[in-house]
């Protein structure tokens, strides 16, 4: 990320927790599951299950007990006698703080076989990944520029959300013809041409389905790509270069900025959104599920999660220089803390076709690092 305020991982990790087991118009998450109709909104998750106390705030509380104490203990001295007095220490009973972990760099024991993916498939990969409690991380090309190409839908939609109550999903946005018209993919919008949706509607078109007139709406009701761009960069990402709707924003040159970010950008922004406080939290929960119930994420970094692994994602495809791409949250089963991935590739030629096999090995990879701790 380029230098300025830095956008910071929260260590807060809500995850969705258990809840009634899906019906068949719901699929509250995917652990390598079946996706919902790719034209049905009633098929995407509007409200997957709640979300767990986040372990920081578990931790805040014990350390505020321990601050309480402490206050306590400096406010009840005895008056000063004529020397100094000299007895044992009180047996505390103030519950044990256990320190911070320090963060673990796994790229090592990763870096060998990324670059073995690279030489056999000849794509470009990139990778940031972060254990949200722990800052264990994992970076291969973390700071080299891909395009996103769709990835962008999640934090359009976060933005669009961003400190806004639970009515924010009922604002209705009119759906124009120029939303639409030569936008490419559009699987809910086509219909809606002179109607309007809701944002909900609009967030799962967008961010479940990958629908890019969806995108196209929200970024005209936000300002604009360059209202998008500015909201990022007061959230901290100075990297993420946004200067065009769909489906301009797809055309990237690499070894140039324009439409393109770093899997670390990219993966710190769906952060902010998915884990953070930038969201209300029934929002969050709303938004968290467009992630998992993603339909367009089963074959890249899902498929290379480990067994029962849960993953909510935006995948994104350029269309040229073989760029696909996926960023995602990954929960490990239990009671593990969620890990952050962006798994970026593109190839050195023009006319490459994009491979969810490549964005799945090397997302195997990365999150066996973290499975085999």
């Amino acid at each position: 990320m380029a230098p300025g305020r830095p956008l910071t991982v929260p260590r807060s990790a809500p995850a969705p927790g258990p809840g009634p087991a899906p019906g068949p118009s719901s699929a509250p998450a995917h652990v390598r599951g079946t996706s919902p109709s790719a034209h049905d909104l009633r098929d995407i998750p509007r409200r997957p299950d709640r979300l767990l106390r986040s372990r920081r705030a578990r931790a805040g509380l014990g350390v505020g007990i321990v601050l309480g104490l402490l206050a306590l203990g400096a406010c009840s001295g005895t008056e000063p006698g004529p020397g100094p007095v000299r007895t044992a220490p009180a047996p505390s009973t103030a519950p044990t703080v256990p320190p911070a972990p320090t963060p673990v760099d796994l790229s090592p024991g990763v870096a060998a076989a990324l670059a073995d993916l690279e030489a056999e498939t000849g794509y470009r990969v990139g990778v940031h990944a972060v254990d949200t409690v722990t800052g264990d991380v994992v970076n291969h090309r973390a700071d080299e520029r891909f395009g996103y190409a769709s990835t962008i839908k999640a934090l359009a939609l976060g933005v669009a959300l961003r400190g806004a109550d639970p009515s924010v999903l009922d604002r209705t946005l009119p759906v124009t013809a120029e939303d639409v018209a030569g936008a490419g993919y559009t699987p809910v919008t086509a219909d809606r041409v002179g109607s309007s949706m809701t944002l909900a509607d609009l967030g799962a078109a967008a961010v479940s389905l990958s629908d890019n007139g969806a995108l196209n709406v929200v970024l005209r009701d936000l300002g604009g790509p360059a209202a998008l761009r500015a909201v990022l960069v007061d959230l901290g990402d100075t990297t993420t270069q946004v200067d065009a709707v769909e489906p301009d924003l797809n055309r990237f040159t690499p070894g140039e900025p324009a439409r393109t970010s770093t899997p670390r950008a990219l993966a710190d922004g769906l952060a902010v959104f998915a884990l953070g406080d930038e969201l209300d939290p029934a929002v969050r929960e709303v938004y968290v599920g467009w992630l998992t119930g993603s339909t367009t994420g089963d074959a890249t970094i899902r498929a290379g999660a480990p067994e029962g692994w849960l993953v909510g994602g935006k995948t994104g495809t350029a269309g040229r220089y073989g760029s696909r791409n996926d960023v995602a949250v990954a929960w490990p089963p239990g009671e593990g803390a969620p890990v952050v991935v962006a798994v970026l590739t593109d190839h050195p030629d023009p006319a490459a076709a994009p491979d969810d096999t490549v964005v799945a090995r090397a997302a195997a990879i990365v999150l066996g690092a973290y499975a085999g701790r």
